[in-house]
């Protein structure tokens, strides 16, 4: 049985395939670390988080990709994946704000049940490249994303839970 958390979390599964992480990535909101399963209320996520790229090579480019898998209910998800945000030819040892953001942020308001949010790093095998914005953010999906630009493997995973600002409770992680 697996303890990695995005395979107890199904991440691995329902929006990637098994990888072997090669970089870190590190999330925050405010002065709050994203760790896998971690939950936050919509009121915490508001704003853009800063996103940083551990211990990489800088002549290394990344993109970077956020959706939820879940909407727009865990139990019926679909409209899998919704597309939260997407920002590209980020060099590595960087953060995000250092990329080109090809889709802005939108902060994830869930309304029923508890959501999980996935940030998705992949290294570009192009250096730069030109990447489009999809016409919509309803039905993304990464792993399509991901062979339409040739992008690596995922080299880095994180992912929150988060439910409506009134929820209670929260998905159980055994690890």
């Amino acid at each position: 049985m697996s303890r990695d958390p995005l395979a107890v979390g199904r991440i691995i599964g329902d929006v990637l395939d098994p990888f072997t992480r090669t970089a870190t990535i590190v999330v925050t909101y405010g002065s709050t670390d994203v760790t896998n399963g971690k939950s936050f209320r919509p009121s915490q996520v508001v704003n853009q988080p800063r996103v940083q790229i551990r211990g990489s090579d800088p002549t290394v480019f990344y993109t970077l990709v956020m959706v939820d898998p879940d909407a727009p209910t865990p139990s019926d998800p679909t409209l899998r994946e919704y597309l939260h945000w997407l920002v590209t030819d980020i060099p590595g040892s960087t953060g995000a704000s250092f990329g080109q953001e090809v889709t802005c942020y939108e902060s994830p308001r869930p309304n029923y049940g508890i959501h999980r949010f996935v940030f998705v790093l992949f290294e570009q095998l192009i250096e730069r490249q030109t990447v489009y914005a999809p016409g919509w953010r309803q039905n993304f999906n990464t792993r399509d994303f991901a062979e339409l630009y040739n992008l690596s493997p995922p080299v880095a995973a994180v992912y929150f839970n988060g439910q409506r600002e009134s929820g209670c409770g929260g998905r159980r992680m055994y690890l």
